[in-house]
């Protein structure tokens, strides 16, 4: 699984031309799936994003994470995040997963990331037409692949 994960003030997301879902300060997460991913490593990858320490302390270093300062989240599916863009330029995207695991996977993310102490989490709609604005902190931009943590 990829998820880009960034720093926030506030973030919204409309679904369908709906009313927004807004955070306040707190994770935007844009989540892949990959074709060979499980189900394994969702609660892992969820513990991870509301535990990363990407929000500054008092002095200034980033020392803090949403968990710990009560943020929010906001997390949206985005098969795009495996483009192969190898070839040509049309990206492929044979590589992101499809239904049911890229929902179940996406499904399950947000019910582990429900569990992580955060103070909302507000989602977008798998397969949904969807328009995201975010005020990016810092700003703070992270990008995790569940693939590096078999290498290390």
């Amino acid at each position: 699984m990829r998820a880009v994960i960034q720093a926030v003030s506030c973030a919204s997301v409309r679904v369908n031309g709906g009313e927004p879902r807004c955070i306040g300060p707190g994770l935007v997460i844009l989540l892949g799936v990959r074709d060979t991913d499980t189900l394994a490593i969702v609660p892992r990858l969820a513990e991870k994003c509301a535990g990363l320490r990407i929000f500054p302390d008092q002095e200034g270093k980033l020392n803090l994470s949403a968990r710990d300062l009560g943020y929010s989240a906001l997390v949206v599916s985005q098969f795009t995040l495996y483009g192969d863009t190898h070839k040509g330029m049309r990206p492929s995207f044979i590589r992101a997963a499809k239904p049911p695991l890229s929902v179940d996977a996406y499904e399950l993310f947000l019910t582990e990331m429900e569990k992580q102490g955060l103070k909302q989490i507000q989602h977008g709609e798998f397969g949904a037409d969807m328009q995201l604005s975010l005020v990016n902190e810092g700003p703070c931009t992270i990008v995790m692949d569940t693939d590096e943590w078999k290498q290390a």
